[in-house]
């Protein structure tokens, strides 16, 4: 896995020099297709009363969601290329699916004929997941779940989370760190965390905090030059304090505004947002 996102770097420093304006020469690998293979994934549950599971995936199409009965992850893979077979191992109690390693000597030259999917069910047993991805496009259903913690680390995403039903135990930590991507977050209330961290580069990016808040929870966004939403449903004690100089402020009208700080009056648990960006917009909504 390492080595993929090793090489995705060096194709994004390469489109960089080019864009200074320097010519350089570097070696094209085309990948080869083959027939379409579908394969079944069957994780037996873990003898632990929380799974470690961590999901590394180089790019493609990955689609999660509740509702593997007898196991920890179930589903398909599909693909293409022999050397994007899934592989499935243990590292001490850690469970871990990745991407199989592509020998890859020069630049892939991936045509729009690869194909690499994965569509897997997850259990409702206690887990902490981390996924680590490259360049994909995520269809993320998480509600429902038992997440004690969630972890996700992707580059060139287009990525749609969602908690449609609420976690079943407290999360202690939701961490997501991307790049230039399009991130859509929804219902993230019902992940029921008490601190996240949200990372992002140059990309658009809106989280959701719809859903039951049951507890007090601190937010921090940390952005580039980013179009970033956020949305926070009406009667829900919020504030968002924003460091930004070179960003613009986008609130409504039940925004109620004190130097640096927006404050959205409301009952119940408080949701504090810390919002850091070098530059772009951010909007403040209120459903």
């Amino acid at each position: 896995m390492s080595r993929v996102l090793a090489l995705l770097s060096l194709i994004l420093l390469a489109l960089a020099t080019l864009a200074c304006g320097l010519t350089i020469n570097l070696p094209m690998d085309e990948i080869n297709t083959g027939p379409t293979q579908i394969e079944e994934i069957h994780v037996p549950k873990p003898d632990a009363e929380v799974a470690d599971l961590s999901l590394n995936f180089a790019a493609g199409k990955m689609e999660l969601r509740p509702g593997a009965q007898d196991a920890l992850v179930s589903g398909t893979a599909t693909y293409n290329v022999q050397d994007l077979k899934p592989k499935i191992k243990t590292e001490g109690e850690k469970i871990v699916i990745e991407t199989g390693d592509l020998e890859i000597e020069g630049i892939p030259k991936f045509g729009k004929d690869v194909k690499n999917d994965w569509d897997f069910m997850l259990s409702d047993m206690p887990i902490r997941l981390s996924i680590d991805a490259g360049a994909y496009q995520g269809d993320l259903e998480l509600g429902g779940l038992s997440l004690k913690s969630l972890e996700i680390d992707d580059g060139a995403a287009d990525t749609r989370l969602k908690f449609t039903e609420p976690n079943k135990v407290e999360m202690e930590t939701l961490r997501y760190v991307t790049g230039a991507s399009n991130i859509k977050l929804s219902n993230l209330a019902n992940a029921n965390f008490a601190s996240m961290i949200f990372r992002g580069g140059a990309g658009n990016y809106s989280l959701d905090f719809s859903g039951d808040l049951r507890q007090d929870a601190v937010v921090t966004i940390e952005a580039g030059m980013s179009q970033v939403e956020i949305i926070v449903p009406e009667g829900v004690s919020a504030r968002v304090i924003f460091k930004g100089s070179l960003a613009n402020v986008d609130a409504s009208q039940e925004w109620q505004k004190s130097g640096d700080t927006y404050i959205m009056p409301g009952s119940g648990p408080t949701l504090t947002i810390n919002v850091d960006m070098g530059a772009g917009n951010l909007k403040l909504v209120a459903r």
